[in-house]
């Protein structure tokens, strides 16, 4: 039985991406019947609007979609096109694993941790932003809700528990910032306490930023806030080598989007010098969510095997000498064998 799932293209370098990540996923027989949907970009210049009706209209219809990197124009008007599927898709829970890979530019090893970030309440609400006093003043308002805290603090414990994880870190700015911060580490206190075989730890950002580059080994799953999550998960991508090995879930009640975290680079879109791996790892993600944990681990293995054995089907980025489609032949070769 085929499983239909919504597939963004993407901009800049995100249709060489995706070419390569679907031909792996092919390869892998994953059942899995492809609806190309436009956002972005070209849905800008197509039909006028970054993210057409049509366009939520099929992830919602699937609950599942494939994201390639999408371009938001700078400048008034336009909003970031991820909060606004984020926000219209309640998608609250943000998962960035980041694991160590042979053959990168990491400082570390054995690098394997996952950060769980709110993605829907905090710091990036528009509401509650405003420019006063002649525009010399900007006012922005960071909402936490007691709600939104339970159910990503919740979250992160279960897919602690059901992964075999040990520990949780909350990451808070609580000794300041003591109304939206506070209530998340007392929510986050509350949840702890059902969760007795789990390791809960709870930590001042701060601290946290210091604390991951002198010692990352002693961290297993970190959940915290929009803002937070935000800027820690890509601390996290920056030990195993770069936002190149990082991929990301957005996980709601009825809709989950997989995603390479990255950025659409237009300048070198085209060359098919792009680092597939993010958006890989991304499609891993999503066949774990859809109960193909088996076709998950082969992706992540492949990669694995590709970086230690075939340096020379490598992208440039990683040391290689191959491209885009060399990466996606070796992994292809890989499965077929």
């Amino acid at each position: 039985m085929s499983q239909s799932i919504a597939v963004i293209k993407g901009d800049g370098i995100g249709p060489e991406i995706m070419e390569a990540t679907l031909r792996v996923l092919d390869a892998l027989d994953c059942g899995l019947d492809y609806h190309f949907i436009d956002a972005g970009l070209s849905a800008l210049e197509n039909h006028g609007t970054l993210i057409p009706k049509e366009s939520l209209e099929t992830i919602e219809r699937f609950g599942i979609a494939l994201k390639g990197p999408l371009t938001t124009p700078i400048g008034k008007g336009f909003s970031s096109i991820n909060v606004q599927m984020r926000r219209h898709f309640d998608l609250y829970a943000n998962v960035r694993p980041a694991v160590s890979f042979p053959g990168t530019r990491s400082r570390y090893d054995d690098i394997d941790m996952i950060t769980v970030r709110e993605n829907t309440e905090g710091a990036y609400l528009s509401d509650g932003q405003e420019f006063i006093d002649d525009g010399n003043t900007g006012i922005s308002v960071i909402k936490v809700t007691r709600k939104g805290s339970e159910r990503i603090v919740r979250y992160a414990f279960e897919l602690a528990k059901n992964n075999g994880r040990k520990k949780v870190t909350a990451v808070h700015k609580a000794n300041i910032i003591k109304t939206s911060s506070g209530l998340f580490l007392d929510v986050a206190r509350e949840v702890a306490k059902e969760y007795p075989e789990i390791e809960f730890q709870e930590m001042i950002v701060d601290n946290a930023c210091m604390q991951l580059v002198m010692n990352p080994h002693q961290f297993d799953v970190v959940v915290t806030t929009n803002l937070f999550g935000d800027i820690l998960s890509d601390l996290c991508a920056g030990l195993v080598g770069g936002l190149g090995l990082a991929p990301g879930a957005n996980i709601g009640e009825s809709a989950a989007i997989f995603e390479a975290v990255h950025g659409s680079a237009p300048d070198i879109a085209g060359k098919k010098l792009a680092n597939p791996c993010a958006l890989l790892l991304a499609a891993a993600q999503m066949l774990d969510h859809l109960g193909m944990v088996e076709k998950g681990t082969a992706i992540r293995q492949g990669i694995r095997t590709v970086l230690e054995t075939r340096r020379d089907m490598v992208t440039p980025d990683m040391g290689g000498t191959g491209n885009t489609d060399t990466f996606a032949d070796a992994l292809v070769e890989l499965f077929n064998a």
